[in-house]
C-alpha cells in the first residue's frame, strides 16, 4: 500500500511512518519543518526516516495546491500534522490555522485521491476536556483552543464520511511518551534537567494529576491496526491509551527511579485548560481492532531515557 503520514518528523508521526515501513508499505512522509520545537530534533527523525527508504516532502498543508506537492495514488493518509499541546507562546490564530485550515486543505486534496482506502485523523483526549475519562460517544467539552480546533479538525474529517466522499475515523490518543517526545514535554524536559542537575518547572497542584501516559510504541499499534479494518472503523471516533492511571508525581519518581538521581523542582503558577484527569476508555478500541496496550510507565521511561542519552547532543 501507498500511505502518506503527515507531521511525518515529528513525535508520532515518525513512529508510525517507521512502522508502516517496516510492515512493508511505501510510505511518503510530509511536514512543513515548524519552529514551533527544535528543528534539530525534526532534521534527525527525518535522517532516520531517509535512512529507512521513506521519502520525505516538505510542504506546508495549509497551501491550496496540494495535489501539485503531494502524490494523489495513495491508499491511506494518516494525518498527524498539528497545531500541538498547551501552550502560552501559541495564538488562537496558530491554532486555527494549523488545526481547521490545513485539514481542510488536506480534505480537499484527499477527495482528488481516487485510490484512497481511508483517512485516519489523529485527535486527542484534550477534545473532552478537563476530565478524559469517558468512552467516545460522550459529549465533548474542550478547555483550551487546542481542543477546541482538534475537535473541529475531527469533524471536518468525519463529514465526509457522512457524505460518503471517502472512509475516514478519527484516532483520539492518550499522553503519548517515548523517545522522541517534544522537548517542552513533561518527560522530555524530566530527563534533560534531571540529568543537568536543574530544577524542573512543576506547574501549581499538577502533582496530583491524573494521566493515562502511554508508550508511543503501543499507541503505534493501536494508529496502524485501522489498516485493513476500513468498513469496522468508517466513521468511528476511537479511543487509544492505556488504562492505567498515574499521577504527574508517580512520572517524575519513575524518571528519578530510571536516572538514580533526585530532581530538583520549581513550583510555577497552574496552567490554565490543563487537564485535570486523563483515563483512557479503550471499550471500543478492543472490539474493533482487538486493542491491548502493554508497556509499562517504567518501560517507557527506560527507552525514553535511553533514547535522550544517545541523542542528546542534537536535541539541546
Amino acid at each position: 500500500m501507498k500511505i502518506l503520514v503527515t507531521g511525518a518528523v515529528g513525535f508520532i508521526g515518525s513512529h508510525t511512518a517507521e512502522r508502516l515501513k517496516k510492515e512493508g508499505h511505501e510510505v511518503i512522509g510530509v511536514d512543513n519543518f515548524s519552529p514551533y520545537y527544535s528543528l534539530e530534533l525534526k532534521q534527525l527523525n527525518a535522517k532516520a526516516l531517509e535512512a529507512k527508504g521513506i521519502k520525505i516532502i516538505k510542504a506546508d498543508l495549509r497551501a491550496e495546491n496540494l495535489n501539485s506537492m503531494l502524490p494523489e495514488d495513495v491508499d491511506y493518509i494518516f494525518h498527524f500534522a498539528a497545531q500541538p499541546g498547551i501552550s502560552s507562546t501559541s495564538t488562537f490564530e496558530d491554532y486555527f490555522s494549523n488545526n481547521v485550515i490545513a485539514t481542510k486543505q488536506l480534505i480537499d486534496y484527499a477527495l482528488g485521491c481516487k485510490r484512497l482506502k481511508l483517512f485516519v485523523n489523529i485527535g486527542t483526549s484534550s477534545i473532552y476536556g478537563l476530565e478524559a475519562t469517558f468512552p467516545e460517544d460522550v459529549a465533548p467539552e474542550p478547555a483550551s483552543h487546542y481542543g477546541v480546533t482538534k475537535l473541529a479538525a475531527e469533524q471536518l474529517v468525519l463529514q465526509k464520511s457522512r457524505e460518503n466522499q471517502f472512509k475516514a475515523c478519527s484516532l483520539r490518543l492518550y499522553s503519548v511518551i517515548g523517545p522522541r517526545e517534544r522537548p517542552e514535554k513533561m518527560y522530555t524536559k524530566l530527563i534533560d534537567l534531571g540529568l543537568k542537575g536543574e530544577a524542573f518547572p512543576l506547574f501549581e497542584g499538577s502533582d496530583v494529576h491524573l494521566r493515562s501516559f502511554t508508550y508511543v510504541g503501543d499507541i503505534v499499534d493501536g494508529v496502524v491496526s485501522v489498516i485493513g479494518n476500513e468498513e469496522k472503523v468508517n466513521g468511528e471516533i476511537i479511543n487509544l491509551g492505556t488504562e492505567v492511571e498515574h499521577t504527574t508525581q508517580e512520572g517524575i519518581e519513575a524518571v528519578e527511579q530510571v536516572l538514580g538521581r533526585s530532581i530538583m523542582l520549581h513550583v510555577i503558577p497552574k496552567r490554565p485548560g490543563d487537564q485535570l484527569r486523563t483515563k483512557a476508555n479503550i471499550d471500543k478500541a478492543r472490539k474493533l481492532l482487538n486493542y491491548n496496550p502493554k508497556t509499562t510507565l517504567l518501560q517507557a521511561v527506560k527507552h525514553q531515557v535511553d533514547w535522550f542519552k544517545s541523542n542528546f547532543n542534537a536535541i539541546k
